[in-house]
């Protein structure tokens, strides 16, 4: 697997990046502004790419604004931004209308080197993987009166933001301590509910029912 990084802090940086190496990901290229982060992912056609949010050369969102560049480009390229902001906006503008293969986490809350590298494997996997504050943050806007989300059960509202964050079937049981065959009940009724094709493949669904509880 190969990453390319963004983080203009050194010490930040240098730790991202011997995590990374631990686990077999090789840092073709590290990088401490946006506009090097874009040049070097085209260069190098990284696996996946993992940068801050807020960094030079405007110091404002130029992490997200470079990571959103380079998917237009390769839209198969997995992405993960670090932050320490928590914003609602952000995350929208990086989820787009497809929330497959992008990850969402903040700083403070990667408390050990395997929650970075499962959520590198998550997006690798063409899962998400967003923290559960910034899924908190995104379900705190104002939602429509006509919401379809209102038909769910608690447990199934459970079990569908546990999907948004990007745990699968098995991973979902393992949260909530229930059966996989539950789990797959809960998913059925969320699909019914939400008036998604049962026609269309289960990973559409998975996509389209996420977006609809992330409020696109």
């Amino acid at each position: 697997m190969r990453a390319v990084l963004g983080e203009d802090q050194p010490i930040v940086r240098e730790g991202i990046m011997a995590i990374l190496g631990r686990a077999g990901i090789d840092v073709v290229a590290a990088v401490d502004n946006a506009v090097d982060l874009v040049r070097v992912a085209e260069e190098h056609r990284p696996d996946v790419v993992i940068t801050d949010i807020r960094m030079p050369p405007a110091l404002e969102a130029d992490g997200l604004l470079a990571v959103r560049r380079i998917r237009a480009v390769r839209p198969d390229t997995a992405v993960i931004v670090l932050s320490q902001f928590l914003e609602a906006s952000y995350a929208l503008d990086l989820v787009g209308d497809d929330p497959r293969g992008v990850g969402y986490l903040l700083k403070e809350k990667v408390a050990s080197p395997q929650i970075l590298i499962d959520a590198v494997e998550r997006v690798m996997a063409r899962d998400s993987a967003l923290d559960p504050d910034v899924i908190s943050a995104l379900l705190g806007r104002k939602r429509p009166e006509d919401d379809p989300l209102a038909a769910l059960t608690p447990k199934e509202r459970q079990v569908l933001a546990l999907m948004a964050e990007g745990h699968s079937n098995t991973g979902i049981s393992e949260q909530l301590f229930v059966s996989v065959a539950a789990v797959e009940r809960h998913v059925t009724g969320i699909f019914l509910k939400l008036g998604l094709s049962q026609t269309a493949s289960g990973q559409h669904r998975r996509v389209a029912a996420v977006l609809r509880y992330l409020g696109q």
